[in-house]
């Protein structure tokens, strides 16, 4: 008993410093993005969804060196689910209403739903192995290419095609002593938001085999909500500021991050056998239906409301009765 409180306590304190960074990470993208001109979307995709996917990363090399790939796979496949439910519904939900703009309907949500369902498709022998990783890192850096070319592109087109280098043009922004300092404190944002999502992980799991629940199990829900939470909070952050450009950004950037890059290195270094493979198909379904919904919701009247995001936060939650009661 007085193990679970000391567990509640530290899972609550580390969330606190969680939203802290957060709130650090907002102030200083924004004003970087302005600087460098590389765009809200495109920094959020590349940079930020890196760095919020992480945990999932670190996780997912830990399990795989330790030989549970399997702890992996649930953890990436639950948390591209926990962020098209939890962490934009509760966006939405909690924020306000969300506006698409931009071409988010056209391509980019196309994109990230082929790179979240990727590993699903290579799955369908029940075997991931070290080709299909390769292919899945291919995937991550064709899509990367996408977003920035695409980015650079429009800005050479609105300087009446007097185009420059993606790469030269950054570094020219960034060498000033303002922008400099504002890159230090991306960093320390980082570095806090990674110290305490790792923190949040740890206490989570330890609560999770404390109970004795399956380990698939573990990471679809337990592991996955807790690698998600720095999402939820930039998000939440983002749609008070109403960043939509960073919002997308970071979720669909976190989508393409976990479906290609996190599962892509953890079957380079140990293939993925399915095991409980039904909780796996009803894993898969989860993701069809909810990127479904998601989708509907953005294509119909272009933007989020709180009650779409609340339908969101219900299908997450059957979702993970489910999964429960299939224990």
């Amino acid at each position: 008993m007085l193990m679970g409180i000391f567990y509640l306590l530290a899972i609550f304190v580390f969330s606190v410093i969680l939203i802290k960074a957060t709130d650090i990470l907002v102030v200083n993208l924004k004003a970087l993005s302005g600087k460098t001109q590389i765009g809200q979307f495109a920094i959020t995709s590349f940079l930020l969804a890196l760095a919020t996917s992480l945990p999932e990363l670190v996780v997912g090399i830990t399990a795989a060196l330790e030989g549970r790939p399997n702890l992996a796979l649930g953890n990436v496949i639950g948390s591209n689910i926990a962020d098209l439910s939890l962490v934009i519904g509760g966006a939405a939900l909690i924020g306000g209403t969300v506006a698409v703009r931009g071409i988010f309907l056209r391509r980019d949500v196309f994109y990230a739903f082929l790179a979240g369902a990727a590993p699903m498709v290579l799955l369908f022998d029940k075997n991931l192995n070290q080709i299909d990783g390769l292919i899945l890192l291919a995937l991550y850096g064709f899509y990367n290419i996408l977003i920035l070319k695409e980015r650079n592109k429009r800005l050479a087109e609105a300087r009446n095609g007097r185009e420059e280098g993606f790469v030269v043009r950054l570094l020219k922004r960034l060498n000033s002593q303002k922008t400099q300092k504002e890159l230090g404190w991306l960093f320390l944002g980082v570095a806090l938001l990674l110290f305490s999502a790792d923190m949040l992980v740890r206490f989570a799991s330890k609560m999770a085999i404390a109970l004795n629940l399956p380990l698939l199990l573990i990471g679809l829900v337990i592991v996955a909500v807790g690698t998600s939470l720095p999402e939820l909070a930039f998000e939440l952050r983002a749609v008070r500021e109403k960043q939509i450009g960073m919002v997308f950004g970071d979720l669909l950037g976190s989508v393409v991050a976990n479906g290609t890059l996190i599962i892509g290195l953890v079957a380079l270094i140990s293939p993925i056998r399915i095991q409980a493979f039904d909780e796996y198909l009803l894993a898969t379904m989860a993701f069809v239906l909810i990127f479904g919904f998601f989708y509907f919701f953005i294509r119909t009247k272009k933007k989020l409301e709180r009650w779409e995001g609340a339908i969101l936060l219900g299908i997450y939650l059957i979702f993970v009765l489910l999964e429960f009661l299939k224990t």
